[in-house]
């Protein structure tokens, strides 16, 4: 009887004095919107960034976020405001710092933007610092090919699948019907297959089907618009929430789509557990295994492979290409070049080496170029600032961010600087690698360009992977094939999620050779 009239009389005191408190809560509301402000108001940036992330969302929503960081940069300089608690960097010894500095954390983005599954972790989504250096070195020696003793032949057999599809399905001949080929799509194909026959022992065969394995590929562009959409709108968080989050998300359970990609990756992953003493396999999975990794931890970094060792390496192969064919005068010279290596064949018949392969100069200018104008990963990569706040050094001046601002990258800014690269930035040049005779400049570009992969603990653990892929491919399709844009005019149709580029219908005439 005392509670309700307890609660009666709080009730009444409430609705006798509702204006007052609602004009309480208003101005608690603003002081702290205000003190938010201040803390900020020192770093450059539009005006109503400082007071809400509504700019930026939008930017989100449009698929167009890497655009904004690269504008936003360009007009206020390599530190700038994006929001009330937000900055991002073009300065790549900030984001060196950032990423070797004791203290600074991943931010709630990676929980809330890359999970892969309902509330679990894996190595790129984890926050807690400690648990990520954990889980690093279990899964460090199976990226690095050490105990992947498969690795380089895996590889090799998936080029040979997708010259073999060309020369199935696309050769055009001179003078004849033109046999067109949407080669972002083939290229997904072929990093699918990649990664799931490195990680697993076994490939998807999208290369040797030509066809994307239960939507696979189209479920995984479908989940980044979607999740994209969702981070815009600040809803990101409901994948993870509790209860409803388990029915947002994909799940084993689904007949298609990713879902159903899970349910495959987890049905390899648990034969192989269960042969686990006779296998004789050294690929990926044997090693995460031989490093204590179990069940559910197993099959997440399983999962995350799939995932993020095939939308980024797909993304650079694709950018590189557009820009070589694009470029008549440097496919020339990259022709010639291959074209000189492969006549000696001290390898002798086969694939061409990843050892070969990165001692050949412009061919590597190529490759650094193609990143270096078209990275591949563009989202922000957010950190937090340790508690106590960190003062960063900015082209000569300090900048004090208090404790828990979070700090991101505007990569497209970082790689087209114009004081380190020259006027001609926004240029596919791969000269500017081979002719730059300031070598401590060169030092600098090359330490910058490497930057495409992270640094320090938060460095791509695929990275060895992924440039023996982009190597391999790179020369044997220019080896054996003639290459055309068959729609100039548009070469490709483009959208962007999570700061991936999702690319479609760039689509290409393939010519055998005449060697």
């Amino acid at each position: 009887m005392a509670v309700s009239q307890t609660l009666t009389q709080v009730v009444d005191l409430v609705s006798e004095h509702k204006v007052e408190i609602t004009v309480a809560f208003v101005a608690v509301y603003f002081l702290s919107q205000i003190r938010t402000y201040f803390k900020l108001a020192h770093v450059p940036g539009p005006w109503f960034a400082g007071w809400s992330d509504i700019p930026h969302n939008w930017s989100i929503w449009n698929e167009r976020a890497y655009q904004y960081y690269y504008d936003i940069s360009e007009r206020y300089g390599k530190i700038a405001r994006i929001g009330p608690n937000s900055v991002l960097s073009s300065a790549p010894e900030v984001w060196i710092h950032v990423n070797t500095k004791p203290g600074y954390r991943r931010s709630d983005w990676y929980f809330k933007a890359v999970r892969v599954e309902y509330q679990r972790d894996n190595i790129f989504s984890q926050a807690d610092t400690e648990k990520h250096d954990a889980t690093r070195k279990k899964i460090a020696p199976g990226y690095s090919g050490r105990e992947n003793l498969e690795l380089e032949g895996s590889v090799d057999s998936r080029v040979v699948a997708f010259l073999d599809l060309i020369r199935r399905n696309y050769l055009s001949v001179d003078g004849g019907p033109v046999k067109k080929m949407d080669l972002a799509k083939k290229i997904q194909f072929f990093t699918m297959d990649v990664i799931s026959l490195v990680a697993f022992g076994t490939t998807f065969g999208m290369l040797d089907r030509d066809s994307d394995i239960n939507n696979f590929v189209k479920s995984s562009e479908d989940g980044l618009l979607i999740g994209n959409m969702f981070m815009s709108l600040n809803l990101a968080w409901l994948v993870q929430a509790p209860v409803i989050g388990k029915f947002l998300g994909p799940s084993p359970k689904d007949k298609t789509g990713f879902g159903a990609m899970m349910r495959e990756t987890f049905r390899y992953i648990e034969e192989r557990v269960e042969n686990a003493a006779t296998d004789t396999r050294m690929d990926m999975l044997a090693s995460f295994y031989r490093h204590g990794m179990r069940g559910d931890e197993l099959k997440s970094e399983v999962l995350e492979q799939m995932v993020a060792g095939s939308d980024t390496t797909a993304g650079a192969l694709r950018g590189i290409m557009l820009h070589v064919l694009g470029t008549p005068r440097v496919q020339k010279k990259l022709q010639e070049e291959i074209d000189a290596v492969h006549a000696k064949r001290t390898w002798g018949d086969g694939i061409v080496p990843h050892a070969v392969a990165k001692q050949m100069p412009y061919m590597q200018a190529v490759i650094r170029e193609g990143l270096r104008i078209w990275p591949p990963v563009l989202n922000l990569l957010p950190k937090d600032v340790p508690a106590g706040g960190d003062t960063i050094v900015v082209d000569g001046k300090k900048v004090f961010l208090p404790g828990g601002t979070c700090i991101g990258v505007s990569t497209l800014a970082m790689h087209h600087d114009k004081e380190l690269y020259g006027e001609d930035a926004d240029v596919f040049r791969p000269e500017r690698w081979l002719l730059e005779t300031d070598q401590q400049k060169l030092a600098m570009m090359t330490r910058i360009n490497d930057l495409t992969f992270g640094h320090g603990k938060w460095q791509c653990l695929g990275k060895p992977v992924a440039q023996m892929e982009i190597n391999k491919m790179l020369f044997e399709w220019f080896r054996n094939f003639d290459w055309a844009v068959a729609k100039p005019s548009k070469p490709w149709r483009l959208t962007n999620a999570f700061g991936l580029f999702l690319i479609n219908d760039f689509y290409v005439r393939v010519m055998e050779r005449e060697t």
